[in-house]
């Protein structure tokens, strides 16, 4: 799963703005409001998230899990 949190970085990553991300994952951009102002995990269907994650991922990000990073939580970045 990922947090709001890493959905908001990935947008700033990519430069994108919210409108953006409903685009390309073919969610609506009030839902995507609502996911990003709620902290902690996306509370949403897996599929809506799978749309969102899938659609970071298409534009080169990475999603790191709080096991991969050496300190802090969970994080993201782009593909080298």
């Amino acid at each position: 799963m990922i947090t709001s949190e890493q959905v908001r970085a990935a947008r700033a990553l990519l430069r994108w703005e919210q409108k953006d991300l409903a685009e390309a994952s073919k969610i609506s951009l009030p839902s995507i409001k609502r996911l990003e102002g709620q902290p902690g995990l996306l509370a949403a269907q897996d599929r809506t998230v799978e749309a969102i994650q899938n659609a970071f991922q298409n534009a080169g990000v990475l999603f790191l899990s709080s096991g991969a990073m050496i300190e802090g939580g969970a994080g993201v970045r782009l593909k080298s």
